[in-house]
């Protein structure tokens, strides 16, 4: 019996084909739901057209929280200040565009 999975995921309308491991399914697709809700939320927030906007904002947001919480593991609060800075005027030019 194999332990590899072909499934795919619909990530902003479009569809994925992966080949996982079996162990990883469960993980992959909740995933693939955080990152649509968080799509979801951002287009109902924003006057985007295309989504791939959105999904470089989520790519951002999830990369500075997991930055974010080795940093303050670490003690050291200037990168997690930058960070925010730079989603702050993300934020600011979704909202103009």
């Amino acid at each position: 019996m194999s332990d590899q999975l072909s499934i795919k995921v619909t990530i902003a309308d479009r569809s994925y084909p992966l080949t996982i491991k079996r162990e990883e399914e469960e993980g992959i697709r909740k995933a693939a739901s955080m990152i649509n809700e968080n799509v979801n939320d951002l287009l109902s927030k924003y006057a985007v057209k295309d989504k791939q906007d959105l999904i470089a904002m989520t790519a951002l947001q999830y990369a500075s929280k997991i930055i974010e919480g080795n940093v303050n593991t670490l003690g050291d609060d200037s990168v997690t200040d930058h960070l925010q800075s730079i989603e702050d005027r993300l934020s600011e030019y979704l909202k103009s565009i």
